[in-house]
């Protein structure tokens, strides 16, 4: 029996069982076999490349954004009007065939676009190039997944379920849970707050799919069987997610104003370059970088060109790394002026972080 088939039939076993206290330990089990089969048929075979040609794209700039979305919704015209890379368009399925690359500067962070080829169900169970497309959406910061305004539900629901598929975890943080392994005790289990969903046998039964007997597991938040599963697994990777509307030009005001309400949402027409402002403006705030300027000593501060650093890499050390990492070896302190500092300037070790727009001067040891 294929992986595909192990997969569809704990699947159908999971819908036929009732959701309740007495089965929670087997629906556990059942989704930790789950994950484990979806790993197996997601990491490419030894000895063999984990992407075709056209896929691996090389990683430029300050962020690397992935248009992710089915054949035909307009993805390859909007990397075309955002950034002027030429996408093959048509109105016909499946035009764009490989990763296309793109790069736009906003705000002075050079961000890099990919347009990945459409994505078709069952992408996750390696129909299509589908596997290829969603092992380099894993590698994005951001994700805008581009939907057809005329269906985008259906759609939205499919791509979701792809990308969890793949251990992609949209709009959310990492769940709160301690795990690790021990040599011997058992399972010990401790809860900071009230559990709706696991208790000590269910969390057991989890752990006994892994072949795990002894382990400390510390839930700090109300956590799911699928919670305890990505922290066991270790290999998920949680990225912010935009879902972009295209085609608004083909609904009515009305429609519009129902849109704006849907959170992660921006309406876009692609053909006609509407509303690109809200979007690179979302796409910023979701990006969440902070720029730093560079004053050298007895000048101005250098304001058009910005070292850009991810906001949660924002101390000096990541600063002076991201310019060349020889200069944390000679550095005595920094001089910063800006909403980081208590007062301007003011002196800061490489511990310091910084905030956006801060100005800062690196003194070196003499």
């Amino acid at each position: 029996m294929s992986i595909v088939q192990k997969i569809a039939e704990i699947e159908a076993e999971m819908a036929r069982t009732q959701k309740n206290k007495a089965t929670s330990q087997h629906l556990g089990m059942l989704k930790a076999r789950l994950a484990k089969l979806k790993r197996e048929l997601i990491t490419p075979k030894s000895g063999g490349s984990s992407t075709e040609g056209g896929f691996d794209v090389a990683k430029t700039g300050d962020a690397r954004i992935g248009f992710v979305g089915f054949p035909s919704v307009g993805k390859s015209t909007l990397l075309t009007n955002l950034a002027g890379v030429y996408s093959e368009v048509a109105a016909y399925e499946f035009t764009t065939l490989t990763t296309v690359p793109g790069v736009i500067r906003y705000k002075g962070a050079k961000i890099q676009l990919l347009d990945l080829p459409g994505i078709i169900e069952g992408a996750k169970d390696g129909k299509g190039r589908g596997k290829q497309v969603i092992a380099v959406a894993r590698t994005c910061n951001l994700i805008l997944i581009v939907l057809d305004v005329l269906k985008p539900l259906g759609h939205k629901r499919i791509i979701e379920s792809e990308l969890e598929g793949f251990g992609i975890r949209l709009n959310k943080k990492p769940p709160d849970i301690y795990f690790k392994k021990k040599e011997k005790g058992g399972i010990n289990m401790t809860t900071t707050v009230a559990q709706s969903y696991l208790d000590l046998d269910t969390v057991k039964s989890i752990l006994g799919e892994y072949k795990i007997h002894n382990a400390d597991v510390t839930l700090k938040c109300d956590a799911t069987e699928d919670d305890l599963i990505d922290v066991i697994e270790a290999n998920r990777v949680y990225i912010p997610c935009i879902y972009v509307l295209n085609k608004i030009d083909q609904i009515s005001i009305q429609e519009l104003d129902i849109i704006y309400k849907i959170p992660h949402c921006v309406p876009i027409s692609a053909h006609n370059k509407w509303n690109f402002d809200d979007l690179l403006e979302k796409i910023w705030e979701y990006l969440d970088l902070i720029r730093i300027y560079t004053k050298p000593k007895g000048q101005l501060p250098d304001y058009t060109a910005p070292v850009v650093l991810r906001s949660e890499q924002n101390t000096i050390e990541d600063f002076c790394n991201k310019l060349h990492r020889s200069i944390i070896k000679e550095f005595k302190y920094a001089l910063v002026w800006g909403t980081s500092a208590k007062h301007r300037p003011q002196n800061c070790g490489k511990e310091h972080a910084l905030h956006d727009e801060d100005v800062i001067q690196i003194i070196k040891k003499i």
